[in-house]
């Protein structure tokens, strides 16, 4: 009899559900904070560098974070972000901002303000000025000036008596902000048609009062932050600019907007497989994969994280990845009707028996994600986040969400006797009394032996990386700033773009390079770089975004990398890969067998070393996402081989004792067909994703997005054909040593009575 009150309760649920998504979706939408690729902004990260010798301390590094923040405060900018790096650096983080010009020339100004005569000696500095006194004003001419309290009239007395009996021409006092020893001089800057002090009034007369007036060729806008710089004090230190990227804000619109479509497209893509493939479970699966994107938004809103577009490529892969769980655990159900079981048992002993697979899976790609975490930078940083956030909330979705969803309806009888709702053919079911299991059942690739040809999968997989490696030493990597150093142009133009008209446009505003690229779907997007150590500085990258802006419409976005930073970043890259081989070996040791753990990771830097190929034969851009990728692929790829080992480990359990190497590679080959459908249907619903991302998503995130397609290719292939076969080349050899492996031991029960 149908049990129709559960039926009710997963409609009550879904229903309850749905109201709660549908009420406050726009309202979590609305709270979440967008990375500076997404809305425009930019950042920058200084070294900090003590004046006059003295040693940068932590009580240094807080009072300059301070400083910085009162500017920020100054600019209005919502939600900046303020970090303290190492021991002598700072990132500062600007999104949304609207004059990117001007945040960065208030942030990186010192603003020491100092009153001179026309020697250059001394007068007065900013320690003679009232905290806050600094207002904009308006002289008596009506044009914009900058109003300053000072602490003593007694002292200003004393310095215009001085400047006075000077006597003229030379009764001037000179106002200048940020004065350098040796490089600058009155006389010097005088000459030039803009110097670079603020003003230089004369004093006929003795004045005593507190209050001083600087007036000059100041705009309105000039005059505010030249008060806004005083009261927010100067800088403790010299700040020097060692990496910084600027994004405008329609190209950060644009992204959003192509990357949300991308995202749509590839999880429909997504959800119509699972339906078609995997039929009500499927639905059952696509069902909370809309839950978990919603918790996953819920979680970054909790969170107070900024979204960035590599997070979202990591949420919509997150989908993808959260489909794994769903595809281990319907497969084993199916298993377990086709060997003759009922709905009610098959879906107990398949949802217990992918559980510890599942775990293995999460953990292995979690370990990645924390290492990427931990030396990623910025963007990267943004995109670990959502990666790690994803795995967990989709382990709660996937394991307790579709178990709950789907026990409810296997529980109200409906589809007993009805295997075809679960993708499984009445033709294919063994009767219960023959004492089937899943090892015996018989596969679609059955006639495929995984073992046999090992060696022309050695030899084709070593062919590749001979292959691979030449290229490399020909090629060599096209290598990005991030790794090289230098300046990062891209525009995004109102027209059409040529090579030579981009070319022209960058040669007037002095910038000379043949490395230029024109994309975009209607060719509109120019990318120029500069590499090495002649990088442009705030001045010309000021006037760069000016100059563009009215040219093509849009503030285009620069990217500056100092030598340091880029060899910190390749090194850094290198390191968090061999990390995070080192983590997996360590934990497949532990869970599973060394054996295993060493080709598992064996196929997974094969993976990376063919992507890294790829795009050395292809002459992509490699540079921070790329490596995100890198990493997201050894923690992905891994899952196939855990989840064929898991089965090896099953299937040897089974056996208890093996005398032969026939044996050995009949249970690999077993274990391999067995799971082999399994790893197809997880990687195409992975690649439905990413082929969305690549298509419709972002320009900046392309070669991204094709760094994971080829590593999705190649880690199944790994996976299948490399892996298994290197472990049983191993497991074969301790046979051969030993005579008899003993894979599993019955425990005795314990007993009072003697034994014989």
């Amino acid at each position: 009899m149908v049990n129709r009150k559960r039926i009710v309760a997963f409609f009550l649920i879904v229903l309850v559900l749905g109201g709660l998504i549908g009420a406050t979706t726009t309202n979590i939408l609305g709270n979440i904070k967008l990375g500076l690729d997404l809305q425009g902004g930019f950042e920058v990260l200084y070294e900090v560098k003590a004046k006059d010798g003295e040693k940068i301390t932590e009580t240094t590094l807080s009072s300059t974070a301070e400083a910085l923040n009162k500017r920020i405060n100054a600019l209005g900018v919502n939600e900046p972000s303020l970090q303290i790096e190492g021991n002598n650096r700072i990132r500062v983080q600007l999104a949304g901002v609207h004059d990117q010009n001007q945040a960065r020339e208030m942030l990186s100004t010192e603003a020491n303000l100092s009153f001179r005569d026309v020697d250059d000696n001394l007068m007065m500095d900013g320690r003679d000025l009232v905290e806050g006194g600094a207002q904009q004003t308006f002289d008596d001419n009506g044009q914009p000036s900058v109003s300053l309290k000072l602490k003593s009239a007694d002292k200003f007395k004393e310095v215009t008596e001085q400047i006075v009996n000077m006597g003229a021409p030379n009764n001037l006092l000179v106002i200048w902000l940020d004065f350098k020893e040796g490089e600058h001089s009155f006389q010097e800057e005088v000459k030039k048609e803009e110097p670079a002090f603020l003003s230089a009034p004369r004093v006929s007369q003795v004045f005593s009062q507190d209050s001083v007036s600087i007036t000059g060729n100041f705009t309105l806008e000039e005059a505010s932050t030249l008060a806004n710089l005083l009261n927010a004090g100067a800088l403790p230190v010299e700040l020097e600019e060692v990496y910084s990227t600027s994004v405008g804000a329609q190209f950060g619109l644009d992204a959003l907007d192509k990357t949300v479509m991308a995202g749509i497209i590839g999880i429909l893509a997504i959800y119509i497989f699972m339906i078609f493939y995997y039929r009500f479970p499927g639905f059952i699966a696509t069902v909370t994969l809309s839950v978990y994107i919603y918790l996953i938004l819920l979680v970054f809103d909790w969170m107070n994280a900024v979204l960035t577009l590599p997070g979202v490529a990591a949420l919509i892969l997150g989908v993808a990845m959260a489909v794994d769980a769903n595809i281990i655990t319907f497969e084993r159900i199916k298993e377990e009707l086709k060997v003759g079981r009922n709905l009610k048992a098959a879906y107990k002993a398949g949802t217990n028996g992918s559980l510890s697979t599942i775990i293995d899976a999460n953990i292995t790609t979690l370990l990645a994600a924390g290492v990427l975490f931990y030396f990623g930078t910025s963007s990267v940083k943004g995109f670990a986040t959502t990666l790690i956030v994803s795995i967990l909330v989709s382990f709660i979705t996937a394991v307790y969400g579709s178990r709950l969803f789907l026990g409810l309806w296997v529980n109200s009888n409906l589809f007993n006797k009805k295997p075809g709702w679960f993708g499984v053919k009445q033709s294919d079911i063994k009767d219960i009394s023959e004492n089937y299991e899943a090892i015996d059942l018989p596969t679609r690739f059955d006639k495929w032996d995984f073992i046999k040809p090992r060696k022309k999968f050695f030899a084709f997989s070593g062919i590749l990386i001979t292959i691979g490696l030449v290229c490399m030493i020909i090629f060599r990597l096209n290598l990005g700033i991030d790794f090289s150093s230098g300046n990062r142009i891209e525009v995004l133009s109102d027209h059409s773009l040529t090579k030579a008209e981009f070319q022209e446009q960058l040669e007037t505003v002095g910038i000379k390079t043949d490395d230029i690229v024109i994309s975009g779907d209607t060719q509109n997007i120019g990318v120029a770089r500069l590499k090495g150590e002649d990088i442009l500085n705030q001045a010309e990258v000021a006037e760069l975004k000016v100059k563009f802006k009215e040219k093509y419409g849009a503030e285009p976005n620069v990217s500056t990398v100092s030598p340091t930073v880029g060899k910190e970043l390749a090194k850094n890259a290198g390191l968090a890969v061999l990390i995070a081989s080192i983590g997996i070996i360590i934990y497949v040791t532990v869970r599973f067998e060394m054996r295993m753990a060493i080709p598992a990771v064996l196929a997974l830097l094969y993976d990376a070393f063919f992507i890294i190929s790829v795009f050395s034969i292809t002459r992509l851009e490699v540079d921070l996402t790329f490596i995100a990728a890198i990493l997201t692929i050894v923690g992905y790829s891994i899952n196939d081989s855990i989840v064929t080992f898991d089965r090896i480990r099953e299937n040897l359990k089974k056996k208890k004792r093996i005398k032969k190497v026939e044996e050995l590679a009949d249970i690999a080959n077993r274990s391999l067909r067995q799971t082999f459908g399994r790893s197809i249907n997880t990687v195409l619903s992975t690649v439905f994703a990413v082929v969305a991302l690549l298509i419709f998503g972002s320009e900046s995130i392309t070669n991204f997005s094709f760094a994971l397609l080829i590593g999705l290719i190649t880690g199944t292939y790994s996976s299948l054909f490399l892996a298994t076969q290197l472990w049983y080349v191993w497991k074969a050899k301790e046979l051969k040593t030993k005579g008899t492996l003993i894979t599993y031991k019955e425990k005795r029960k314990k007993t009072d009575e003697p034994q014989v």
